[in-house]
């Protein structure tokens, strides 16, 4: 199972609703999906050099760091959307994916990481067999 983690979030989200402060995007925006026995997770992480891009993995939680350096300085700045600086986000993959496992890439600005289903966690069939009648006396 997949769960966000951010203890921090709630706080957040009370501070621009009493300051009316739009929320703004995410600095790393993600999708996830299963596929079969594997959790896909992309990240979208447009102008961020691929040896700059950290995963670490400890226990179930999954941590991605990145950072995004400036192009402008020495520059005169007109307009700057584009965040820069270091970003992070952390998920808790729980027990039934296996994180030893964990496969990543990164082209064209999206990060995909691929996270196999554990086993034991995996459906399984289970037979059913019949035991032998036994017999039972009728008294009358």
């Amino acid at each position: 199972m997949l769960m966000r983690t951010d203890p921090f979030q709630e706080f957040d989200r009370i501070t621009r609703r009493l300051l009316n402060d739009p929320v703004r995007p995410s600095v790393m925006p993600m999708d996830a999906y299963r596929d079969g026995d594997t959790f896909v997770i992309c990240f979208d992480l447009p102008g961020v050099r691929a040896d700059s891009i950290d995963l670490e993995v400890e226990r179930d939680v999954l941590t991605v760091r990145a950072e995004r350096e400036s192009i402008t300085e020495g520059r005169e700045t007109v307009v700057a959307e584009r965040p820069v600086g270091a970003f992070s986000r952390r998920l808790f993959l729980g027990e039934a994916l296996d994180t030893d496992h964990i496969s990543a890439d990164y082209v064209n600005g999206v990060l995909t990481l691929r996270v196999p289903v554990a086993e034991h966690a995996k459906p399984r069939k289970i037979s059913v067999t019949e035991a032998p009648a036994q017999a039972q006396a009728i008294s009358a």
